[in-house]
């Protein structure tokens, strides 16, 4: 471990809130060249508590190794939990929690295309597009006329789903090659999001997809929608019997997760590990902040700050970077 790493502490306040909101937890879980100018960041993402607003608990970020991961962790079974998240995100309502700030990420990067880094079983980007597509001629919906083309890449593709969201969509496609989001290759464009996919990274390489971004002059979207915050981790404790009920409900089904799952319980093991350790990775708002200014990063508008999560007693986060020149990569 790092020297961040330290032991967690808990606030008598979040102590005494667990017994009261375990049950809210265990929802939220189911729902589980140049001279450089200074980098600008809009005024309200400036000089606020970051705790105070995030509600979140004195706990040490720890990077803790996920089984998902690791390159020789099995696919059948990160693809079985990948899929759980995209059913999870859709159930969990996260599409409607962040459509309106993904669409102001698309209006201040002036972008037609989203290239969808760690894209795991979709996430929520069908949820996402449907309510774009609800939206379109309500002038009160807030968005009106957003409706993006997608393009979903990962590490380790999950290739069943991507195939199965690339055919119920005619706006989304898929790489179904290996796609590393700290080196994106140049020919893929658009604005660039991670939904529940920054924590994945240690400081060193999470600033190296924001370089990235920089360097091609992309603009960039991240989202996480779980927190480092004793309730979170309640919440997790309950992951093996939701991927137990909730396993017959994942698409595309695969029948090798019957006995993974009801014989030898790995995938609802596996689940519940990797999002336990989710929580501990999470970056807050301020390491965020202090990530971007640590960014040679002229030209360049950030956006950090909370997202209200439905159902969740905490809030998760948000960075959008864009160039203030507008998009230079093509659409």
């Amino acid at each position: 471990m790092d020297g961040s790493q330290e032991a967690l502490t808990f606030s008598m306040r979040d102590v005494m809130d667990v017994k009261d909101s375990a049950r809210t937890a265990a929802e939220t879980f189911v729902h589980s060249g140049g001279r450089a100018r200074p980098v600008r960041t809009l005024p309200h993402s400036e000089d606020i508590d970051d705790r105070h607003r995030e509600g979140t608990a004195s706990l040490t970020r720890l990077h803790l190794f996920e089984l998902e991961d690791q390159g020789w962790f099995p696919s059948l079974i990160r693809d079985a939990g990948s899929s759980y998240l995209a059913f999870a995100a859709r159930i969990a309502r996260h599409g409607e929690a962040l459509a309106p700030k993904l669409a102001e990420a698309l209006s201040r990067s002036g972008e037609e295309r989203i290239l969808d880094l760690c894209s795991g079983g979709s996430g929520p980007l069908p949820a996402i597009l449907d309510v774009f597509e609800s939206a379109n001629g309500q002038d009160d919906a807030g968005f009106p006329g957003v409706m993006p083309f997608v393009t979903l890449t990962d590490l380790y593709p999950n290739r069943p789903a991507f195939e199965a969201a690339s055919s119920n969509s005619d706006r989304v496609d898929a790489i179904y090659d290996s796609i590393d989001a700290t080196a994106v290759p140049i020919g893929l464009q658009g604005l660039r999001t991670l939904f529940s996919g920054f924590h994945h990274f240690r400081p060193e390489d999470a600033r190296k997809i924001l370089s990235n971004a920089v360097h091609d002059g992309a603009s960039i979207a991240v989202f996480e929608v779980v927190a480092r915050h004793p309730l979170a981790l309640v919440g997790m404790l309950f992951a093996p019997i939701v991927a137990m009920l909730t396993l017959p409900f994942l698409r595309p089904f695969r029948l090798g997760w019957i006995p993974l799952t009801y014989v030898f319980p790995i995938i609802p093991f596996y689940i519940f590990w990797d999002g336990f350790v989710s929580c501990l990775r999470c970056y807050s708002q301020d390491e965020l902040r202090r990530m971007t200014e640590s960014i040679e990063s002229p030209g360049y508008e950030w956006d950090i700050g909370p997202i209200d999560v439905p159902g969740a007693p905490f809030k998760g986060t948000y960075l959008i970077g864009t160039p203030t020149a507008g998009p230079t990569t093509g659409s």
